[in-house]
């Protein structure tokens, strides 16, 4: 898994990086472009939103939101993401944060209509994430919804198939979802719904 270092190196040519694994189907960024715009359109249906997005990175989804005039708060760890990502989004409020540390205290008390995050929360063990989304209901608005897109398999078993298949370069330090765990795990706090996008792709739709 990459440190926050890595990230930084990394951040010139991330979306590159990305659109060759999405291109040619394979894991992990298979179906990437599709679950950004599933989300996008569901973040559009209500104008001018209150957003957060935790790891951002490039700003790739959330700069089309800030374009189409929803409020976006942000954070991410890297400073050189940040940088790209502000570029895009010169009054956006984007914070340097390790989201494993949970959420800075100045964003606790807000409400959102849609909290999103994509290809960032498998850098939390599977207890880690539902301790994680647990925390973020309370912050939603009425009507608000946890949007996550990720690498994520409907079970364990296709998760495991997945590995067996790209052995050579499966990242063993980053945990990805096996949605029926989850949505398990998540069922004393709230109703989570998936689909998935890609054999190694999909969404969680969550509200409290």
């Amino acid at each position: 898994m990459l440190n926050q270092k890595g990230f930084n190196l990394w951040a010139n040519d991330y979306d590159k990086t990305v659109q060759v694994s999405e291109e040619k189907n394979e894991y992990p960024f298979a179906g990437y472009k599709k679950i950004l715009n599933m989300i996008f359109n569901e973040v559009m249906k209500k104008p001018q939103s209150n957003v957060l997005d935790i790891g951002f990175g490039t700003g790739v989804l959330t700069g089309k939101l800030y374009e189409n005039g929803h409020a976006i708060d942000g954070i991410d760890f890297s400073s050189e993401m940040i940088r790209h990502a502000q570029m895009k989004m010169p009054d956006a409020n984007l914070m340097e944060w390790d989201f494993s540390k949970g959420l800075p205290d100045s964003l606790k008390q807000k409400k959102y209509d849609f909290i999103i995050s994509t290809y960032a929360l498998h850098h939390l063990s599977d207890r880690e994430k539902v301790g994680f989304i647990h925390n973020l209901l309370p912050l939603l608005s009425k009507t608000g919804k946890i949007l996550i897109g990720d690498i994520s398999f409907k079970n364990r078993q296709q998760l495991e198939q997945c590995k067996s298949d790209n052995l050579s370069h499966w990242d063993h330090d980053e945990f990805y979802f096996a949605a029926d765990e989850i949505t398990e795990a998540l069922t004393p706090y709230g109703h989570c719904e998936y689909q998935s996008v890609s054999h190694c792709g999909g969404i969680f739709v969550i509200t409290a």
